[in-house]
């Protein structure tokens, strides 16, 4: 891992990058894995070499982001799903800010990307009373927004396809290094788990007196750490809306024009190392990102571990009228599955939710 200072002054680091290819052979040396996810690492691995149409497949689904919030109230009221606590469809302005504030900056968009009948009944029938893991997808109609579940589904199975080869090094090496570890545990959450959530972000373009306003460190996204096990990143996609904005005039969506680099170099992801040094990771556009969460943490007996972390904003003065584009895939164990001795993930995970409200 190099740390370094960019012309902005921001202390960013170059995470650990393994290649597509590598993967795929099962021969990624255990001291990659452990520079990139042990104890003193940043918790975070880096893809590259992915197929030439991963990168259309990105900027069309990231493009989808900004047509989705600029959809009527009425179409995106279709979309929300309170009995899931919007863990499922769209929702916008139901999270709150550590101010107490509720965000209204951020849209958001859930479904989940891995479909299995039979595993949906069996978590509906042993966990009746979370439907924030087994409410079937909301999706827009084809006349609404036209080309956006296969859009979204294509994207999602290949990275949920990537972190299945992340999965397979994670496995070979918890294997070798940690006791009593289930062999094939990790490949077989990545693989089958039907608690996977997949989330689609629009930041919305600021305003030109939001923009010249207040802001903290981490407004677009306040510090935490992912509670699943491998979360799946790309990079940002920044838009300037005033200049493109996403009209849908026809039955096909066009990809938007998308700014070579951020409104303001200092925002995006940034982690907690374990030194306490707070450092920007780019994410290159042609490239997928893998975080690990808790669950994995749990599982590997700390041997791979979760780091906070957050996403800053544009600086007061810096961004009006471009909009911010990402995706994440949240790989998650289905509820039943054990994370440890004595918890299944529905139990883990509401301890985590109970802890973090």
């Amino acid at each position: 891992m190099a740390v370094n200072l960019s012309e902005s002054g921001v202390q960013t680091a170059s995470p650990v990058t393994v290649s597509l290819r590598d993967l795929q052979s099962g021969s990624v040396p255990f001291g990659i894995l452990e520079d990139a996810f042990g104890p003193d690492s940043l918790g975070i691995i880096v893809v590259r070499d992915l197929p030439a149409e991963f990168v259309t497949m990105r900027k069309t689904l990231l493009s989808y982001s900004s047509y989705l919030a600029s959809l009527p109230e009425a179409e995106l009221t279709k979309l929300e799903d309170s009995k899931s606590s919007y863990l499922v469809g769209w929702s916008c302005g139901k999270e709150t800010l550590k101010d107490g504030r509720f965000d209204t900056l951020k849209g958001s968009y859930y479904a989940n990307p891995v479909q299995n009948p039979e595993l949906l009944q069996k978590a509906i029938d042993k966990f009746p009373n979370l439907p924030e893991y087994t409410a079937a997808n909301i999706w827009p109609s084809e006349h609404v927004l036209p080309g956006f579940e296969q859009a979204f589904q294509s994207l999602c199975t290949f990275i949920v396809d990537t972190a299945a080869l992340v999965a397979q090094a994670c496995d070979r090496y918890a294997l070798k290094n940690v006791p009593q570890y289930q062999q094939g545990y990790l490949e077989h959450v990545v693989k089958t788990s039907i608690s996977t959530k997949a989330r689609l972000l629009h930041y919305y373009a600021p305003t030109t007196n939001q923009a010249e306003g207040e802001s903290s460190p981490d407004d677009w996204c306040a510090t935490h750490l992912d509670h699943g096990c491998l979360t799946g990143l790309t990079s940002a996609m920044f838009v300037d809306e005033a200049a493109n904005p996403p009209h849908i005039d026809s039955a096909q969506v066009t990809p938007l024009p998308e700014l070579s680099s951020p409104p303001d170099p200092a925002a995006g992801l940034y982690i907690h190392s374990r030194s306490g040094k707070v450092t920007k990771v780019n994410i290159p556009k042609d490239c997928l990102a893998f975080q690990t969460g808790e669950a994995l943490e749990v599982i590997t007996k700390g041997k791979f571990r979760a780091v906070p972390h957050f996403v800053k904003g544009a600086a007061p003065g810096k961004g009006a009228q471009v909009a911010r584009n990402t995706l994440a895939v949240f790989t998650q164990p289905n509820l039943w599955e054990m994370v440890d001795e004595k918890r299944d993930f529905a139990t883990f995970a509401k301890e985590i939710v109970e802890r973090n409200h």
